[in-house]
C-alpha cells in the first residue's frame, strides 16, 4: 500500500500523481473542446427536428431517445473496445462513428426520410457516449485524493463547444441554407466536423494510454509484493469488487441515472416549450448554451466539493438544486428568457454535481483489470435512463404540458434520491472516513501513485 503518499496528493505533479497525468488531462481537454458542439446539435436541435419530420409534438422527444438508446449500445462497444486495446484506439472509433452519424442526419433531412433519421440518430448517439466516457479516461492515473476533480476537468472542457454549439445554430443554419440543405440539418454538419476533429486528435496524441498505464503498473506492483518479503501480507490486486465497494459502486450509478433522467427529461422540451411562446430558435439555443455551460462551468466545482466533502454529500446539494431548477420551469413564464435561463442553469448546476460525484464514486469501486468494460456497462443505465426520460417528456408535456413534466421531474428526483444516501451509509461506515470512496481504496488502486 501506498497510503502515506497518497494521503497528500493536493499538486497534480506531486508524488502520487503518475509523471503522465498533466499530458493525458490536457490532450482530453482539447479532444472535448473539439467535440462539445457535437454533442450540442442533437441536445438543441433534435426535438425541433422531429416535430418537423414527424409531424406531431408527442414524438419530438424520438431523436433524445434515439441518439441515447445508440449511446447505450455505444458505451458498451466502446468500453469493451477500450478494455481490449486501451482508451486511444476505442474512444477513436466512437467519434468516427460520431461522425459518421451526424452525416447520416444531414442526408436523411436532404432526402426527407424518417428511416434514415432514426439510423443515423442511433449512430449519432455512438459519438456523444464517447464524449461522457472520456471522463473516466482522465481519472484512471489520478490518486485517490483528485480523482474527481479529474474528471470535473475533463467535463468542464466541454463547455466550450457546448455553449458555442447551440449559439452557432443561426450561423450553421445559414450555411445549410447556402449549400441547398434543410435549415435545421447545420448544426449536425458541425457535429460532423467536430466528432472527425476529436477522434484525429485522440488517435495521434493520447500517448502513453492511460488505461494500458494503470494496468501495466498494477502488474509492476504485484510483482514487487511477491519478490518483497515485507509485503508478504499485503492482499494481492484483485479483479473483482468487494462487498463494501459493491454498494459505492450501486450509489455511483443510482446517483447518475436519477440526476440524467430528470435533466434530460426537462431539457429536451425547453426549446418547443420556448417555441410554443413565441422564442425563436436562436434563444431557446441560447437558453441551452447556458444551461450546458452550467453543467460543464461548474464541473471544477463539483469535483473539490467531491473530493473534499464527500461525494454523498454533494450528490445529495445536487438533489436539491435540482428540485429547485423544476420548481423554478414549471413556475416560470414561459414568455421569459430570464426565468427560463434561471431555471435551466440550476438544472444544469444540480446535474454536474451529480454526475462528478457518482462518476468518482463508480471509478473508487473499480480494479484497473475491470474498470473499462464496467464503465462502459454503467453508462448504458445512463443512456437507457436519458432515452427513457426522452421518450417520456415528449408524451408527458403533450399531455399536461411543460409544467406537468417539470414537476414531476423535480419529485421524482427529490423522492427518490435519498436511496442513494440510504445505499452509502454501509460503504461510509465499511471506509470508516467521511470520504468513503478514497479511504476505503483498495490496494489495486493505490498503484498509480507509486
Amino acid at each position: 500500500m501506498t497510503s502515506p503518499t497518497s494521503a497528500d496528493g493536493h499538486e497534480p505533479t506531486g508524488p502520487t500523481e503518475h509523471p503522465a497525468q498533466r499530458r493525458i488531462l490536457t490532450v482530453l481537454v482539447i479532444s472535448q473542446i473539439l467535440s462539445g458542439a457535437g454533442l450540442a446539435a442533437g441536445i438543441t436541435i433534435g426535438a425541433l427536428l422531429a416535430e418537423e419530420m414527424f409531424g406531431s409534438t408527442g414524438l419530438a422527444g424520438i431523436p433524445s431517445a434515439l441518439f441515447t438508446a445508440g449511446a447505450a449500445v455505444g458505451a458498451v462497444a466502446v468500453g469493451r473496445a477500450c478494455q481490449r486495446w486501451g482508451r486511444r484506439p476505442g474512444l477513436t472509433v466512437g467519434y468516427v462513428a460520431g461522425t459518421i452519424g451526424s452525416l447520416g442526419v444531414v442526408l436523411a433531412t436532404a432526402l426527407d426520410s424518417i428511416l434514415l433519421l432514426c439510423v443515423g440518430l442511433l449512430v449519432y448517439g455512438i459519438g456523444t457516449a464517447t464524449i461522457m466516457l472520456v471522463r473516466y479516461t482522465g481519472a484512471d492515473l489520478a490518486s485517490p485524493e483528485r480523482r474527481a476533480r479529474a474528471v470535473s476537468i475533463v467535463l468542464f472542457a466541454l463547455a466550450a463547444g457546448t455553449i458555442a454549439g447551440p449559439n452557432l445554430v443561426g450561423v450553421t443554419g445559414d450555411l445549410a441554407d447556402d449549400w441547398g440543405l434543410p435549415r435545421l440539418s447545420g448544426p449536425f454538419l458541425l457535429a460532423a466536423l467536430a466528432f472527425g476533429s476529436a477522434a484525429l486528435f485522440v488517435w495521434i496524441f493520447l500517448r502513453p494510454d492511460p488505461l494500458l498505464v494503470s494496468r501495466a503498473l498494477a502488474a509492476e506492483a504485484e510483482a514487487e509484493r511477491l519478490a518483497d518479503p515485507a509485503e508478504a501480507d499485503v492482499p494481492a490486486p484483485r479483479a473483482t469488487i468487494s462487498s463494501a465497494e459493491r454498494r459505492i459502486l450501486v450509489t455511483g450509478v443510482t446517483v447518475m441515472v436519477l440526476s440524467q433522467i430528470v435533466m434530460i427529461a426537462i431539457m429536451t422540451m425547453t426549446p418547443i416549450h420556448m417555441s410554443d411562446h413565441g422564442h425563436s430558435t436562436q434563444t431557446a439555443g441560447t437558453v441551452i448554451g447556458l444551461h450546458l455551460g452550467a453543467m460543464y462551468l461548474s464541473s471544477p466545482i463539483s469535483g473539490i466539493l467531491a473530493d473534499r466533502i464527500g461525494r454523498p454529500f454533494t450528490a445529495a446539494l445536487g438533489t436539491m438544486i435540482m428540485f429547485a431548477a423544476a420548481l423554478v420551469a414549471a413556475l416560470a413564464p414561459g414568455h421569459s428568457m430570464v426565468a427560463m435561463s434561471v431555471a435551466l442553469i440550476l438544472l444544469g448546476l444540480g446535474w454536474s454535481m451529480g454526475f462528478v460525484s457518482g462518476t468518482a464514486l463508480v471509478t473508487d469501486a473499480l480494479p484497473p483489470a475491470t474498470r473499462a468494460a464496467t464503465q462502459g456497462t454503467v453508462d448504458v443505465g445512463l443512456a437507457v435512463a436519458a432515452a427513457t426520460g426522452g421518450m417520456a417528456s415528449g408524451l408527458v408535456f403533450a399531455g399536461g404540458g411543460y409544467d406537468l413534466l417539470a414537476l414531476s421531474g423535480g419529485f421524482l428526483i427529490l423522492v427518490l434520491a435519498p436511496l442513494a444516501a440510504l445505499l452509502t451509509v454501509p460503504a461510509s461506515k465499511a471506509s470508516g472516513a467521511a470520504k468513503a470512496p478514497a479511504a476505503a481504496e483498495p490496494a489495486h488502486d493505490d498503484v498509480p501513485s507509486r
